[in-house]
């Protein structure tokens, strides 16, 4: 680093390509030089003149044209600023910068004062846009590094919460916390997960989405082994179980691993609710788990294949409906599930104020157009309505989109094969969720293998006062959570 201040000022302009939000002031203190810089697209001028330009300027020493040799600790010591930071390897300079930090140069000096004097940039904490909130706290991440650090701190006031913090990225140097409980969360799968994230070379990480490949182990499923969440509720509940959670910088959403498949078919709102509501919820998504997957299947099978199994008054019905149609059962599912994925992803995409309008297009004028027009019988239109209507109580993306890929699977199993196929794809499914895993957890725990402790709070939830223990597939240490006092490890 060169102690010249017009030296340094010329090569940061070099380095930085003149840009326009740069800005650098040179002042004279004395008969010392002083350069400080910054960016203005993610700096506060009030903050930089409040911390800095008003210490300095209302100094009587430096008002006086004398030399003041100790300039630079006397600046290191008096800066008003909480966060104050000495720089002493040049290629930081720029890291310091980008991160709303205003750099000081003091001429003679090798090393460099950084203050944060960061712009606000972030929206504030409000209720999560892609959860539905019905009942619980309110508040979500937020794209703020540390109000995310915040939100998990304030409900988790433990001294063993840890929150491990590594940088990610060649260019973006992303922050990324991986945050568990010590006395609790299995300290290998930590030491797993930072092996893994320390061994990823990329140039750049923008959303923690860009850490669920790295993460996943590579077992060619389309089922998420993760849990993507906007909700700090749902993480702190989740690091009390034993969980490890990952917050990444500029992004909402936290990662919660290991994810299993009852995760999915569980809510936070679970929590805040009587047990006996709870459970017939959850039989509820599991009936609809079902529903979502096999009945396109199964009508495509019995109308086509294993007709003896339908009454034959409906069996008429059906073959009177289907006078008309000019296509095989299986072309037309196949058709009106199309039709519908594009319809929701439309309707995910478009803006919200004609999002409504193209969803009652879709459902009703195409539909029914479709259905007087004899290219689709009646029956289909209702069997895709319930398949799609059940999927709907699943938001994960990825959960969806794995449910989309096996109710295809299905449907080819039972077009091939009839009843005799859904069952052979059944039995490929099952095979293949028992086969995953998660950091070593079964995938399918704790229904397979069956614990009967962890499933108090598997399908059927029991009431809080008998949720003594946690899930042993989780961790295997302090495993009682109600009726012991805590202890140190």
């Amino acid at each position: 680093m060169h102690s010249n201040v017009e030296q340094i000022l010329k090569k940061i302009k070099n380095e930085v390509g003149h840009s326009s939000d740069f800005f650098s002031r040179i002042l004279t203190l004395g008969n010392k030089k002083i350069l400080y810089c910054f960016f203005e697209s993610v700096s506060s001028d009030d903050k930089i003149s409040n911390f800095f330009m008003k210490g300095i300027t209302s100094d009587i020493r430096y008002q006086e044209d004398t030399f003041v040799e100790d300039l630079f600790f006397h600046l290191k010591n008096t800066i008003i600023n909480s966060k104050l930071t000495l720089i002493e390897k040049p290629e930081d300079i720029y890291y310091y910068l980008s991160c709303g930090f205003t750099c000081i140069f003091v001429e003679g000096y090798q090393k460099i004062i950084a203050i944060e004097t960061k712009a606000i940039l972030d929206r504030s904490v409000s209720e999560s846009s892609s959860e539905a909130i019905i009942r619980g706290p309110k508040d979500s991440f937020t794209e703020n590094y540390m109000v995310n650090l915040g939100l998990v701190r304030k409900r988790i006031k433990d001294k063993q919460l840890r929150m491990d913090e590594i940088k990610l990225g060649k260019r973006t140097q992303t922050k990324i916390a991986v945050s568990y409980i010590k006395d609790i969360a299995n300290l290998d799968h930590v030491k797993m997960i930072l092996k893994k994230l320390n061994s990823i070379d990329i140039d750049g990480v923008i959303d923690s989405s860009y850490l669920s490949e790295f993460l996943s182990p590579n077992q060619h499923s389309s089922f998420p082994k993760l849990i993507s969440t906007e909700r700090p509720d749902l993480v702190c509940q989740s690091l009390l179980n034993g969980k490890i959670c990952i917050m990444v910088e500029n992004t909402p959403y936290v990662l919660i691993l290991p994810a299993l498949l009852v995760d999915f078919l569980h809510s936070p709102e679970d929590n805040y609710q009587k047990p006996s509501n709870v459970s017939f919820t959850r039989i509820l998504r599991m009936t609809a788990f079902l529903i979502t997957l096999l009945t396109p299947a199964i009508y495509i099978a019995v109308t086509t294949f294993n007709q003896e199994m339908i009454p034959d008054r409906l069996l008429i019905s059906l073959a009177i409906q289907r006078e008309s149609v000019p296509f095989p059962t299986a072309f037309e599912v196949l058709i009106l599930m199309i039709i519908f994925e594009m319809l929701r992803e439309s309707d995910i995409r478009i803006p919200k104020i004609t999002g409504t309008a193209i969803s009652v297009v879709g459902a009703l004028v195409l539909g029914d157009a479709a259905v007087n027009a004899g290219i689709i019988s009646p029956i289909v239109v209702i069997i895709i309505a319930i398949t799609s209507i059940c999927g709907l109580l699943f938001t994960d993306v990825d959960f969806v989109n794995s449910l989309r890929f096996w109710r295809i699977f299905f449907v080819f199993c039972a077009t091939i094969m009839g009843i005799v196929g859904i069952v052979a794809g059944g039995i490929i499914f099952i095979t293949k969720l028992a086969s995953l895993e998660c950091m070593g957890t079964p995938y399918l725990a704790p229904l397979s293998p069956f614990n009967i402790k962890a499933n108090k709070d598997a399908i059927i939830r029991v009431p809080r006062n008998k949720l003594k223990t946690r899930s042993i597939f989780l961790t295997q240490k302090n495993n009682t959570r109600l009726g012991v006092k805590h202890h140190e490890n």
